[in-house]
């Protein structure tokens, strides 16, 4: 009995997502074909230019720019962010320092010390139950 080993495909949005791209700044053939695991892997391995260029200019999508913010994707949200913003747009809003972004970084530091906190008391009762 032979397997027949088919070849792993994913929609380009999946793909865009994966390489930490914003779908609609991608060329044309890239958003109207399927993309293979093994094609996944070689943009990743060997990005061409316009993945490059893509990941340095942007425009990013927003769980990417809620990460070079230092805040949440609800955090953009609530900041007004809902579209995808370029490398040059995200340094104006941390030279800007709006309110809303000062205070979703200290959400955002709140969150990541409760975090912490709740590792160590787990790692605590662990170190304790053994």
């Amino acid at each position: 009995m032979t397997s027949h080993q088919s070849t792993q495909t994913m929609k380009p949005a999946t793909a865009a997502k994966k390489l930490g791209v914003y779908l609609e700044a991608t060329p044309a053939e890239f958003r109207e074909g399927v993309v293979t695991r093994a094609e996944l892997n070689a943009l990743q391995a060997d990005p061409p230019e316009w993945l490059r260029d893509l990941r340095r200019d942007g425009p990013h999508p927003r769980p990417v720019v809620a990460q070079k913010l230092g805040v949440s994707i609800a955090g953009l949200a609530r900041g007004g962010v809902t579209e995808a913003l370029t490398t040059e747009q995200i340094e104006a809003l941390k030279q800007e320092q709006p309110e809303w972004l000062t205070k979703e970084r200290a959400t955002q530091a709140e969150v990541r010390k409760e975090a912490a906190r709740l590792r160590q008391r787990d790692a605590d009762r662990a170190a304790e139950g053994s």
